[in-house]
């Protein structure tokens, strides 16, 4: 099996921890705490890449995230 690198995001919130592969349309996962939200994302990222493959599809190239924050008023 091929080895990818893919960027992440996760965040904290009231009930745990939220995390989401950007490359990879709908892969999004929850956790508890940050090490089970990494772990459920990983599981969910080999599950995608291993349905794709199933179906013939090309695995996305992961492409460039920014994180940054925006000031609002509102």
């Amino acid at each position: 099996m091929k080895s990818r690198l893919f960027p992440v995001v996760v965040e904290q919130d009231e009930d745990g921890f939220y995390a989401d592969c950007p490359s990879l349309q709908g892969c999004h996962v929850q956790g508890k705490n940050y090490e089970e939200t990494l772990a459920n994302l990983k599981d969910a990222i080999k599950l995608h890449i291993e349905d794709r493959l199933a179906r013939h599809e090309s695995i996305p190239t992961p492409g460039l995230v920014s994180l940054t924050a925006l000031e609002i008023f509102a």
